[in-house]
């Protein structure tokens, strides 16, 4: 499994001063653009799922990253696959969260049928910063039943601090690849 956790490593992007001055964004859209780094994040994704959750019956994508991920696990395991997008793209009946942000709230919807109560649901997006997404995830998927397994992201950025915010609500986190020096 490191040979592929080197080889996406290797192909993470970065941007200085994106989105705005003194950030050095880490870009995975970088690493996708090379066939055999897709297929080696792939595995590193479907695998940890498979011996970590295995009685997880549903992957659940964030806006819009983790949408990548979410089918691609979930295909390939034959389990369900939900997104979680920002208030208005999903149609019928949702639940909503309202979470901050660095400046201002945003807010998170799920379909209100889309996990059963009692089923097991692993959370999936490209990157872990503050928390904040993730947590809100985390809340929608409880107030329609479902029980969330565990969070995972490609890239952690340790310093933003969101693995001890979700980690301090008892969920448990799991990330392939930190950054400790970003801002």
């Amino acid at each position: 499994m490191s040979d592929n956790l080197e080889l996406v490593k290797k192909h993470i992007g970065e941007y200085p001063d994106f989105p705005k001055k003194g950030i050095l964004f880490k870009d995975i859209f970088t690493a996708l653009r090379n066939g055999p780094v897709c297929q080696a994040l792939k595995h590193l994704l479907v695998e940890h799922v498979r011996q970590t959750c295995p009685d997880a019956k549903v992957i659940v994508g964030l806006e819009a990253r983790g949408f990548l991920f979410s089918l691609m696990i979930a295909a390939e395991l034959g389990i369900s696959c939900v997104p979680i997008r920002k208030k208005g793209k999903l149609p019928g009946p949702c639940v909503q969260y309202e979470y901050e942000l660095e400046y201002g709230t945003d807010i998170f919807e799920i379909q209100k049928d889309s996990i059963e109560p009692g089923q097991k649901v692993v959370v999936i997006d490209d990157l872990l910063a503050t928390g904040g997404s993730m947590e809100a995830a985390n809340k929608l998927v409880q107030q329609i039943g479902g029980v969330v397994e565990q969070n995972i992201v490609v890239i952690e950025l340790t310093t933003l601090g969101g693995r001890n915010k979700l980690e301090s609500s008892g969920w448990k986190v799991h990330s392939f690849i930190q950054y400790h020096d970003v801002e």
